[in-house]
């Protein structure tokens, strides 16, 4: 009931956030998200800031104003909160509090005020909240938020319609509550700004059938709360869907999150995502850079390997510019199987989901598990890169299976998709299952979408754990079988061909054979006379 509430009462903030900025001149544009979530945010860490004070030191629950009693403590009282609290709470000095804003509304440049309140809590938490760059710069929490609206004149105005609405309810109690709440909640935040690419390869959200389905087999409920000490990647990180669902299904203060992302747009909601998911210890991983062809994680000189990884990369994109950099020396042991050359035409349409596969399997740990969206044709195709890397994935045995999906699971795209599970120690039985019957045809906006039930993806996800042979619907395979089929991972390739059989008297087979028999000397009597008609048709043609 708590969170039902809460959902609704956020999402009224979040609405009202969004009038505020349509009101101004912001409607739809370009820095109208970052308004938002970086708002939404500001009250969000103010809210936890409280939770955890009241905790520390119940007192303050009873106050009639906690912001009121936190200012009257001594500055040794101070400090000691502050490093009573948790790691993933932000620290706040008492002008840092909505309330202090509140009161301060009639200032002069309170639109200054606003912004260098916000950019103060941001540098005071830089080595916690901070994104990195492949270069190695830091993305501050916070930008100037005012500074969006291009009249000067209005921006103090602007601040004080954004202050007022922060103070009409507290997140507190929520804190209490599991984290389902907060994957509607993202979803809801960003729900207008994953229709644009916000950049090179960036994907900012993957439907949650995918998300469920992929967690759900890396990390089966016979082995959730028994994981610990295990790292999650992605190197086309998005928003961060998956590696929320894989933290959710380890445990959050089990494993630690790394990601790239060459977007800084869904750099930054990944790291809002971890602070609504109590990842911030992960923040440090997260770095906004070119994964092909700058991969930052390292340990030492080479590549970090992970425990898990689970991606939903770019299928098409024109990389022509840095394509000749990745095929070299350097990249070689990387791009096993070949970088893809650059076509003549449809340079757009070059196959980049083949180099995030490669760089995927390289930078699995030996006894590592991976999940990865791929277009299906990728697992029949005879001859090129995408044949390379299947025989790769056969030949060293590590290989858990494919789960095929429906048409249009996707909606913004019409490519059929299936998820590659890599599993590099599973020696025997790979799992193949065809889904692409499932589902209900919906219709999103102007695309047509398909929706799995609950139990349509728990029938996926017990078929697959279980090792399960379904007709037509999964397969067991063993390897072997696999090179003798041309490496093809496609469940429908080793179906049993059924062969229906019906019992027939002599005399019915006779006349069965004299009904086919009249039936072709019929079609050979009118393919006769038709040769002849085309015959007398070509004589009579002249030249003129």
């Amino acid at each position: 009931m708590i969170t039902q509430e809460f959902e609704q009462r956020t999402r009224e903030l979040i609405d009202s956030i969004k009038a505020i900025c349509a009101a101004y001149g912001l409607g739809n544009d370009g820095n109208e998200f970052k308004i938002i979530t970086q708002v939404f945010l500001y009250k969000f860490l103010n809210d936890k800031f409280a939770f955890e004070a009241k905790k520390i030191r119940p007192g303050l629950a009873q106050a009639d104003k906690w912001e009121q009693a936190i200012a009257s403590l001594s500055a040794d009282d101070m400090k000691m909160l502050q490093m009573q609290m948790g790691p993933d709470t932000a620290r706040l000095k008492p002008e840092h509090f909505i309330a202090h804003l509140w009161n301060r509304q009639t200032a002069p440049e309170f639109a200054k005020l606003f912004d260098d309140t916000l950019r103060d809590i941001a540098i005071s938490n830089n080595e916690i909240f901070a994104v990195k760059t492949d270069g190695g710069t830091k993305i501050t929490l916070f930008d100037r938020v005012s500074e969006f609206i291009s009249d000067p004149s209005k921006r103090d105005a602007f601040c004080r319609a954004l202050i007022n609405k922060l103070g009409d309810f507290s997140f507190e109690r929520i804190f209490t509550q599991k984290y389902d709440f907060y994957a509607t909640l993202f979803e809801y935040l960003i729900k207008d700004y994953n229709k644009d690419s916000g950049g090179k390869y960036a994907e900012y959200y993957t439907p949650h059938a995918v998300a469920k389905i992929m967690a759900a087999i890396l990390v089966p409920e016979a082995l959730r709360g028994k994981i610990k000490d295990v790292s999650c990647y992605d190197p086309s990180a998005g928003s961060g869907s998956l590696l929320m669902n894989i933290a959710h299904a380890i445990g959050e203060q089990r494993c630690s999150i790394y990601s790239q992302d060459i977007s800084q747009k869904s750099s930054s909601l990944l790291r809002l995502n971890l602070i609504l998911n109590n990842l911030v210890h992960s923040i440090p991983h997260i770095i906004q850079g070119n994964t092909l062809l700058h991969p930052y994680h390292r340990e030492g000189k080479v590549l970090k390997k992970f425990d898990y990884i689970a991606s939903n990369p770019p299928f098409k994109m024109d990389f022509s510019d840095f394509r000749n950099e990745l095929d070299s020396k350097e990249h070689q042991d990387r791009f096993f199987a070949g970088v893809p050359n650059i076509p003549k035409q449809a340079v757009d349409k070059m196959s980049i989901y083949q180099l995030f596969l490669q760089h995927i399997i390289h930078s699995l740990k030996p006894g590592g598990k991976a999940a990865v969206v791929v277009p299906t044709g990728f697992i029949t195709a005879q001859s090129g890169i995408d044949r390379k890397i299947r025989e790769h994935l056969v030949n060293k045995k590590m290989l858990a299976g494919v789960v095929s999906m429906p048409s249009n699971i996707f909606a913004t795209t019409g490519t059929n998709v299936s998820i590659l599970f890599i599993d590099d120690a599973n020696k025997e039985g790979v799992v193949l299952v065809d889904a692409s019957n499932l589902g209900t045809k919906v219709k999103d906006g102007k695309n047509q979408k398909t929706l799995l039930s609950d139990a349509e993806e728990d029938r996926i996800i017990a078929t697959f754990n279980a090792k399960q042979a379904v007709e037509d619907f999964s397969v067991v395979v063993s390897y072997d079988e696999i090179a003798a089929k041309n490496y093809s991972l496609s469940a429908g390739q080793y179906f049993d061909v059924k062969i229906e059989y019906s019992y027939l008297t002599p005399a019915q087979f006779a006349a069965k054979m004299l009904g086919f028999t009249d039936s072709l000397d019929k079609l050979f009597k009118e393919s006769a006379g038709l040769e002849q008609e085309i015959k007398k048709q070509l004589a009579g043609l002249r030249y003129e």
